[in-house]
C-alpha cells in the first residue's frame, strides 16, 4: 500500500472519530463523585478537557440529589465515602425508575474481587481501581458513552429467542413468567448474545464487541460477573443455566431452547 493510501485511510478514520465524538460530546452530561476532592476535580477538569459537561459532587447524599435532578448521562462513582457509600448509591439508583439505565462507573481503591462483585451485583457497569491511569478512564468513559448513544439502524421493541424475550425499550428480560430489570450494559450484553443466537463468543471478543475496548485492554473478569449477574436474573438454576451457557474454554452463548 503506498504512502498516500496509508495516509487517506488515517484521515478517514480520524474523520469519522471527529464525528463521532461531536455527537457525544452533545450529549454527555457526566457526574463525578468522590469524597476526596483533588481526585474528583482531576476527574472533572480531564473530563472538561474532552468536551463533556461535568458536575463534581463529594458525598453519596449529594450524588442521589444530583443525579435525580440532573438526570446525567454517565455517573463516575467512588465507593468509599462519607454518609452513604458508593454501593448503596448505585443500589439506589438501579431502584428509581427513571435513574435505572444510567452508566455507572465504579472509580475506587477497593481492588479485592469480593469488591467488584460487590460493585457490579449493585449495578455497575464497569469498574476502574485506583490508584489510575487518567487516560485509562476517559477510554472508559468513552467507551460507555458510546454504548449510550441510539443506534441509527432500527431495532426490534422485543427480541424472542424461544422462551427468552428481551424488551429494547424497557431494559426488561423476561423467561417464562420471570420478569427482570437489566443495567445498561447487562442489557447490552444479552442482546448482542440474544442477537447471534448459537454463536460462541470468548470473553475476550466480548470486551470487544460489547464493551468497545481495543483488543488486549479489559478485564475477563468483567465479562464473568455480568454473565453470573444476567443469569441470575433470567435463570431459574443460575448454576445450571437453560439460556445463557458457558461453552467450556471457549465462551459463552444463548441457545433458543
Amino acid at each position: 500500500m503506498s504512502n498516500k493510501a496509508k495516509a487517506d485511510i488515517i484521515i478517514l478514520l480520524l474523520a469519522d472519530e471527529m464525528i463521532w465524538e461531536e455527537r457525544c460530546e452533545e450529549l454527555a452530561s457526566i457526574l463525578v463523585v468522590d469524597d476526596d476532592v483533588d481526585v474528583a476535580d482531576t476527574i472533572r477538569r480531564s473530563l472538561l478537557n474532552r468536551g463533556h459537561q461535568v458536575t463534581a459532587v463529594y458525598n453519596g447524599v449529594e450524588a442521589l440529589e444530583v443525579a435525580r435532578q440532573a438526570h446525567p448521562d454517565l455517573i463516575v462513582l467512588d465507593v468509599i465515602m462519607p454518609q452513604i457509600d458508593g454501593i448503596e448509591v448505585c443500589r439506589r439508583l438501579r431502584q428509581d425508575a427513571k435513574m435505572a439505565h444510567v452508566p455507572i462507573i465504579f472509580l475506587t481503591a477497593m481492588d479485592r474481587l469480593v469488591d467488584k462483585i460487590e460493585g457490579f451485583e449493585a449495578g455497575a457497569d464497569d469498574y476502574l481501581t485506583k490508584p489510575f491511569d487518567i487516560q485509562e478512564l476517559e477510554l472508559r468513559v468513552r467507551a460507555v458513552l458510546r454504548r449510550s448513544v441510539p443506534p441509527v439502524h432500527a431495532e426490534p421493541d422485543v427480541l424472542n429467542v424461544g422462551d427468552l424475550s428481551l424488551n429494547c425499550r424497557t431494559y426488561e428480560a423476561k423467561a417464562g413468567s420471570k420478569v427482570s430489570l437489566l443495567t445498561p450494559i447487562e442489557f447490552e450484553l444479552l442482546y448482542f448474545l440474544m442477537s447471534k443466537t448459537g454463536e460462541v463468543f470468548s470473553s475476550e471478543r466480548l470486551l470487544q464487541e460489547v464493551w468497545e475496548y481495543p483488543p488486549g485492554t479489559g478485564d475477563p473478569a468483567l465479562v464473568r460477573m455480568h454473565i453470573k449477574n444476567i443469569r441470575d436474573k433470567i435463570e431459574t438454576e443460575p448454576r445450571q443455566p437453560h439460556f445463557l451457557r458457558t461453552v467450556s474454554r471457549h465462551g459463552y452463548t444463548v441457545v433458543s431452547g
